[in-house]
């Protein structure tokens, strides 16, 4: 029996019988994203810098304190992802590997686009004061992501594999960023502005929804392989639910007693986070007892994401 694992290899899995599995779910993501690419440098921000100029002071804020902490966030787990992909490498997964590479590129293409954003309605100085008011925020993208992540360089474990995607996957990406993207989305469509900012939500939405498709995949597999996994999803998603919800709450404490800019919704928001993070959680537990063979076959996490993409559609559109 041939090995690809790192420091062990005697064999490459693309020279095997068969070659890749291209109908298993990680190369299915990386077929498409493949055919999804796109260039934040051809995004025009000049009618931004317009309607950025145009704000209150207060809107002023809000929208660099939302933008800082995606740009923040992006920079984050970009780098904080890299030990997954060595993960999946000591593990044989090379169909994972490949598409966690494609994973990063896109991590960073979003860096880029926010950083360009920022530039180009002038916010050209020091940001971190647009962050490091958020205690929680703090707590989460300075210690729980990258020391749940980096936890896999000494220890690949499908506990700390778990522990690493409810951390970036369910509740950064799931929770803050995708909860964050609709909120925005409402609020340029409500308002007719920032149109590149709305074509990068776009952009970076389509990324996500595969982010987080694998997410809930490589959850499912562990969950399917062991029972008592499942409960290292839902204990991870205790531990950080209390900070998570503080990351959204800090933003709005600035408006206590008033009126947050562009009428934002703070309840709509952390309903439609719990909606979320409850039916993923569904999708996981149900792997419980599945066949491990389907499981990586198995395309019900894109299809979920793709759901909920269409709901936000129709929420928007009315």
């Amino acid at each position: 029996m041939r090995t690809i694992e790192h420091g062990k290899r005697d064999g490459f899995a693309s020279l095997g019988a068969g070659g890749l599995k291209q109908e298993s779910f990680p190369l299915r993501l990386f077929a498409k994203g493949n055919a999804k690419h796109w260039n934040p440098a051809d995004i025009d921000f000049s009618q931004d810098a317009k309607d950025f100029a145009a704000m209150t002071d207060d809107e002023r804020w809000w929208t660099c304190a939302l933008a800082a902490q995606f740009l923040a966030g992006e920079e984050s787990v970009t780098q904080d992802l890299q030990p997954f992909v060595a993960a999946m490498a000591a593990e044989g997964r090379f169909a994972d590997e490949m598409y966690l590479t494609q994973f990063v590129y896109e991590e960073a293409k979003h860096t880029q686009a926010f950083r360009l954003w920022f530039d180009a309605v002038g916010m050209t100085g020091d940001l971190h004061e647009y962050i490091e008011f958020n205690d929680a925020y703090m707590e989460i993208f300075t210690k729980q992501l990258p020391d749940s992540l980096y936890a896999l360089q000494h220890d690949p474990s499908p506990r700390n594999q778990i522990r690493a995607s409810v951390t970036y996957n369910h509740i950064v990406e799931g929770t803050l960023a995708l909860t964050g993207y609709f909120a925005w989305q409402k609020v340029c469509a409500s308002r007719g502005i920032l149109p590149g900012i709305q074509k990068v939500i776009k952009h970076i939405g389509d990324d996500e929804r595969r982010h987080m498709a694998w997410g809930t995949f490589t959850c499912r597999r562990h969950v399917a392989a062991d029972d008592a996994m499942f409960d290292v999803v839902d204990e991870r998603m205790q531990e950080l639910m209390v900070p998570a919800m503080g990351v959204v709450t800090a933003t709005f404490d600035r408006y206590e007693g008033g009126e947050p800019p562009f009428g934002v919704d703070i309840s709509e928001m952390a309903e439609y986070a719990m909606d979320k993070l409850g039916r993923r959680l569904g999708a996981i537990e149900s792997a419980r007892g599945a066949d491990l063979l389907a499981i990586d076959v198995d395309a019900s996490p894109e299809a979920l994401e793709e759901k909920f993409h269409a709901e936000d559609q129709l929420e928007l559109a009315g």
